[in-house]
């Protein structure tokens, strides 16, 4: 498959002597033509200057950037292949919808009606036709953001570069815009480069993650494989609950914890840590006929969250965190005595840090 984005050992710094923070901190990366790409982690890990060096609003300090091939050092934002979706919407309030999405195109002096075409098209992949003659004071939240989604894409870039596009947006409304981007996607062929902090939306519309922190990339993959496989953790931290405690592996199947030995999958890792996901913690009443990997417990509290329910355990003096579906939760309140199951398979070993 084609590369659309390289980055190669990019750093970028800001602040002056005194006080100087690396907000990319040599990053190397590859974006796929046509795929879906997150950049994912906590605010101020860098992702969203990581866009901008993309984008050309900013300057690597050092590094190489390419776009399909071609070397970006030095080519202003405007000559770049790229489109940019900010947060805000950055909108122009004196032009009605159509005017806006084909503000780009008449300043590349595109013949009228080749942009009557193209809009006419965008508007209706982005479901905003029939609010062609609005200005943008009348539109809510979430069609401005349709708005500003078909300017980006009328101007037909090879990389779309999105920041954020969704933050703004209530709850409810987030979801069919999240449902509707990927669809938007898969229909254009387009390499679409995401920036969120939202795990839950990455792991949804995202072909492949990059997992950010402190203007590193600390894992690449498809959101199955740094779900399921975290190699560190933070990823698996940041990624969905998880229960993470000190260990040491005593043997490629044995490892040493204050549950007493428990038995995991054949690990080469050299780990002083482990975990296990709060919905991959097996929970039965004392009395089961369970074997292997098994300690005793007891409930301190229960959260009721809707499709799931969560507790708060303690065995052994630590204390976790078990999630379980609500249909299998009548068995099980709080103060109440449990057998705890870790799963050998369900046992995460990570990478020293």
């Amino acid at each position: 498959m084609n590369t659309a984005v390289s980055l190669d050992n990019v750093v970028k710094s800001f602040g002056s002597n005194s006080g100087i923070v690396r907000a990319v901190d040599g990053i190397t990366l590859e974006v796929r033509s046509g795929e879906f790409f997150s950049l994912l982690g906590p605010s101020g890990c860098g992702k969203t200057t990581l866009l901008r060096l993309i984008a050309g609003f900013e300057a690597a300090d050092f590094g190489n950037i390419s776009v399909q091939g071609h070397n970006m050092a030095g080519v202003p934002p405007q000559a770049r292949p790229v489109n940019t979706v900010f947060q805000n919407y950055a909108l122009f309030p004196h032009l009605n919808v159509f005017e806006n999405i084909a503000f780009g195109l008449r300043m590349k002096r595109i013949s009228p009606d080749e942009i009557q075409r193209r809009v006419a098209k965008v508007m209706e992949l982005t479901h905003v036709a029939e609010l062609s003659g609005r200005v943008t004071d009348q539109l809510s939240g979430g069609q401005k953001q349709r708005v500003a989604l078909a300017r980006a894409i009328v101007n037909e870039p090879a990389v779309l570069l999105l920041d954020e596009p969704l933050a703004a947006i209530d709850a409810k409304l987030r979801g069919q815009l999240q449902s509707d981007l990927r669809a938007l996607q898969r229909e254009l062929g387009t390499t679409f480069i995401y920036v969120t902090h939202d795990q839950d939306e990455a792991l949804s519309l995202s072909d492949r993650i990059a997992v950010l922190n402190r203007g590193k990339v600390l894992q690449v993959g498809t959101p199955h494989e740094i779900y399921e496989g975290p190699r560190s953790k933070f990823v698996a931290s940041f990624l969905g609950g998880c229960n993470i405690f000190s260990g040491k592996l005593i043997s490629r199947t044995q490892l040493e914890t204050a549950f007493g030995e428990l038995r995991v999958n054949s690990a080469e890792l050299n780990s002083s840590s482990w975990g296990i996901r709060r919905e991959d913690v097996e929970m039965f009443p004392p009395e089961s006929s369970v074997h292997g990997n098994c300690v005793s417990g007891e409930i301190l509290d229960v959260s009721y969250t809707g499709p799931h329910v969560e507790y708060l355990l303690k065995a052994d003096g630590e204390t976790l965190r078990a999630l379980m579906p609500s249909n299998r939760t009548a068995e099980f309140s709080r103060g109440a005595k449990v057998l705890i199951r870790f799963a050998p398979e369900s046992i995460l070993l990570f990478e020293a840090e």
